[in-house]
């Protein structure tokens, strides 16, 4: 596929990545996974990297070992090291532990998946860069409905849910995975969840963040919300764009409305180094990192997730 027509050169994109640094950005639809690489708000090649339905991604990044992306497959979860030519493979041959999943996310060192039928498992990966397996595959609980995960949080039908770690004192061979368990934290109907910094839901009456028990941040039919850790967060409510920036408070006053460069309605929001990423409905992929947005139509539907991996 071929870059955006508004942007520079690819040779232009090669000396602004060996200064600005690559990300890389993992669209999950229903078709595949579509790679879009990024350098600051410049949008540069894309490319499916991935054929078959993929229902979210995450980004696992690793110490000393190649980051990881992990996809949600109607097969299990599938994941290849962040770069170059990504050759995604399954973590298990086990057909009873390559259970269909709808959502992926990261927390602790390892993948949390949810199963079509709600059982939230935890997956640790080896580091093997040229074939990642997992090494231990455990169920940590069960919600109704999931539909997004992001760092300990879960969204679902019944609400948000947090994996938590009760402590597990050495020796008693327990293991890392046996010590954690699954716990209603309120809500109801999330669709989406942040899990860095604050964490923030969106549910079908609007968007919440935890301070002293849930609040209500804005109101409205919310579908998705993003956060980086730092204060920044996004948020898609009623079809529009919403952007909070503010370090310690995150009341209705502290979100604005942004306008798109398309008019088309945000369904998968994300953050990476030092950007901002909203991919549309109809396909669309705009990014902005502190100057406005741009923006590259990359020709899929059925968008579910995206995630992003810096490469250099």
């Amino acid at each position: 596929m071929a870059p955006a027509e508004d942007d520079i050169s690819i040779e232009e994109k090669r000396v602004y990545a060996g200064t600005a640094g690559r990300t890389d950005a993992y669209v999950a639809t229903e078709s595949g996974v579509v790679r879009v690489a990024l350098s600051a708000d410049k949008i540069g090649a894309f490319d499916m990297v991935a054929r078959g339905p993929a229902r979210d991604a995450a980004v696992l990044v690793r110490a000393g070992d190649p980051d990881l992306v992990g996809i949600a497959t109607p097969d299990g979860l599938q994941v290849a090291p962040v770069g170059d030519d990504p050759e995604f493979e399954p973590v298990t041959d086990d057909p009873d532990e390559a259970k269909s999943i709808v959502a992926v996310g990261v927390h602790d060192g390892a993948f949390l998946v949810a199963s079509e039928g709600g059982e939230i498992g935890r997956i640790e990966v080896g580091d093997a860069s040229s074939d990642p397996t997992a090494t231990s595959i455990a169920s940590v609980g069960s919600a109704s409905d999931p539909r997004a995960i992001d760092g300990p949080l879960v969204a679902a039908g019944d609400g948000v849910h947090r994996v938590t770690d009760p402590g597990v004192t050495e020796g008693d061979g327990a293991g890392a995975n046996a010590a954690r368990a699954l716990t209603a934290v309120g809500l109801d109907d999330a669709r989406d969840v942040a899990g860095v910094g604050t964490p923030l839901a969106a549910t079908g009456a609007g968007v919440y963040w935890l301070g002293n028990g849930w609040m209500s941040a804005l109101e409205g039919d919310a579908t998705a919300v993003a956060a980086d850790g730092d204060g920044h967060a996004m948020a898609a409510a009623d079809g529009d764009l919403f952007v909070h920036a503010s370090d310690d408070e995150w009341g209705a006053g502290t979100w604005t409305a942004t306008d798109l460069p398309v008019d088309e309605e945000p369904v998968a929001l994300g953050y990476g180094p030092g950007v901002s990423v909203a991919v549309t409905d109809a396909g669309t992929l705009c990014v902005d990192a502190g100057d406005g947005w741009r923006h590259q139509v990359v020709g899929v539907r059925g968008v579910a997730g995206v995630a992003l991996g810096a490469v250099e």
